[in-house]
């Protein structure tokens, strides 16, 4: 597989900002920075924990529609608005990548496209093919 194949969630940034949730070219699956914003609307509102939790269900579910899985992870970049949200993001994470622990990198940003969003999380696969 050498073709680019965009993936779609339906956000409506999508089509706004001009962007893929992922993009698949051969075995590299990139999706983009996934926050808490669901089609109903911002889950975990002032709890990073949860807002965590959503993003990383979204990018599960692009890698699934890009033919990949967690297990195909090889990085992962955190941004979070407040660095005290480190434990409670890193607990979220270790949830999702425990066993695989791909590189990883947690940064603080002075702040996400929502003022509501503490945390933003992109991911990086190879899917290997047998």
């Amino acid at each position: 597989m050498n073709s680019r194949q965009n993936i779609s969630s339906g956000g409506p940034y999508e089509d706004i900002v001009g962007y893929s949730r992922a993009v698949r070219v051969g075995p590299h699956v990139y999706v983009s920075g996934c926050t808490s914003m669901t089609p109903q609307g911002m889950a975990g509102v002032g709890d990073a924990y949860e807002q965590a939790m959503q993003a990383l269900r979204t990018i599960e579910a692009a890698l699934k529609a890009g033919g990949a899985a967690l297990t195909d992870v090889v990085r992962t970049r955190i941004y979070l608005t407040d660095m005290a949200d480190s434990d409670a993001v890193g607990r979220a994470h270790t949830e999702f990548f425990r066993a695989i622990k791909p590189a990883a990198t947690m940064v603080a940003v002075s702040a996400l496209i929502h003022p509501e969003m503490r945390v933003e999380i992109e991911a990086e696969a190879y899917v290997t093919e047998i």
